[in-house]
């Protein structure tokens, strides 16, 4: 028997992010296996525009967000988030009859999929991407250790002893789940992936974009995503300076925005045009700006969200046959086998930084065979099909059991 499998997520497409594109990769491949899938979205989904939705072919459940302003209050807005959610997901469920609920970090999400579950006598998955204590910390709502953080930390553990069954997405996120006295049969890895065959190793670059931009004739080191604390875009702007003082003709190109944005600017203004920062551009602009990129770099700072927590990004860079240069924190050591798919450099280190780069820029010769590799990694070990057809086992175990 085909699951019926009702998904609860934070936020989804429209909205662009790594969520929300993984999110889209699960539903799709989950259809392509035969499932039925339903989801719902949470109040904080800013989005919507009416309370049942079709995206790109995908139907989405919006949860009402009209909220009263307390909710500015810490506990008392989570809660009534959760309460607005919990009510929506009881109607939907009531609705579609799912044989599963599957519900996706943050923790707000778990406790009400929980509680529907156990009223209903659905089995209950829950996924876990981050903590949301760890990415409370990044945002600087509290700090590690804090009452707060021990409080969420607390109900984060409450809900994966509860789920019927506990998915993460990489191997530190299941040490780390195991450790707080989670059985590790109950918890299954489904690592991030790309699908391979929406990215070419064969595009040629913009010649009047590159022109345009300032970055013909140097090396181009490069970055596209959010502009958060944790991913350490300053290093790139100190390396890059160091590279320079050694004549070395070298560029960088951010692309993206966000809370780190009006830092950074302030921090490259020094540099002059050996920084360009166009901001955030089109989707579907996307891949002529990676197409400039000699160097993709990754130099997120090492905390516990970077060491347990894989991105999404670098497997894009290498599908596209790119060459990733990224610190050596823990989510990225499981990604990238350092000197055959890419490149790992001392998280923290401007000096590291600059000292990789301009080893690699002295050996060109290398970079056909990195690049090959880092796409063959992600073609047989990456992909939406095998991440996604290890949901299959856990859903038939529930429903039958």
């Amino acid at each position: 028997m085909k699951p019926r499998v009702l998904h609860v997520l934070d936020h989804s497409i429209p909205l662009h992010s790594g969520y929300t594109f993984r999110t889209a990769a699960i539903l799709r491949e989950q259809r392509a296996l035969g499932m039925e899938t339903f989801h719902i979205t949470s109040p904080k989904h800013t989005a919507a525009t009416s309370a049942h939705e079709q995206v790109d072919g995908l139907a989405f459940y919006r949860t009402e967000q009209r909220l009263p302003r307390v909710l500015d209050r810490p506990v008392l807005r989570e809660s009534m988030l959760m309460r607005a959610l919990e009510r929506r997901l009881d109607e939907v469920a009531a609705e579609v009859k799912p044989n599963v609920i599957h519900a996706h970090s943050p923790v707000l999400n778990a406790i009400p999929a929980v509680r529907v579950g156990r009223r209903r006598g659905i089995p209950v998955v829950y996924e876990v991407r981050a903590f949301w204590e760890d990415a409370a910390v990044d945002h600087g709502t509290t700090t590690e250790g804090s009452l707060r953080y021990r409080a969420t930390r607390a109900l984060e553990t409450w809900a994966l002893k509860r789920a019927d069954a506990v998915t993460c997405i990489c191997e530190g996120l299941r040490a780390d789940i195991a450790a707080r006295g989670v059985d590790p049969v109950r918890i299954t890895v489904i690592p991030n992936a790309v699908d391979v065959e929406k990215f070419s190793v064969d595009s040629v670059p913009d010649a009047a974009l590159r022109a345009k931009l300032g970055l013909s004739g140097s090396l181009v080191l490069g970055f596209l995503g959010s502009f958060y604390a944790y991913e350490g875009l300053p290093l790139v702007l100190e390396a890059l300076a160091r590279l320079l003082a050694k004549g070395i003709d070298v560029r960088a190109l951010l692309i993206g925005g966000g809370p780190q944005d009006e830092e950074l600017r302030r921090r490259a203004a020094p540099l002059g045009d050996r920084v360009v920062m166009p901001g955030r551009v089109p989707h579907a602009d996307v891949m002529r700006y990676y197409d400039l990129i000699d160097l993709l770099v990754y130099p997120r700072l090492s905390m516990r969200l970077t060491d347990l927590v894989t991105p999404l990004k670098p497997l894009e860079a290498m599908a596209q046959g790119r060459i990733v240069v990224a610190s050596d924190v823990g989510g990225h050591r499981e990604l990238i086998r350092d000197g055959s798919t890419g490149f790992l450099f001392r998280a923290g280190s401007a000096d590291a930084l600059a000292q990789t780069v301009e080893t690699l820029a002295a050996q060109r010769e290398r970079w056909p065979a990195i690049r090959a590799a880092g796409r063959q990694f992600v073609e047989i070990e990456r992909n939406w099909q095998g991440s996604v057809a290890r949901y299959v086992p856990i859903y038939g175990r529930l429903v039958t059991g």
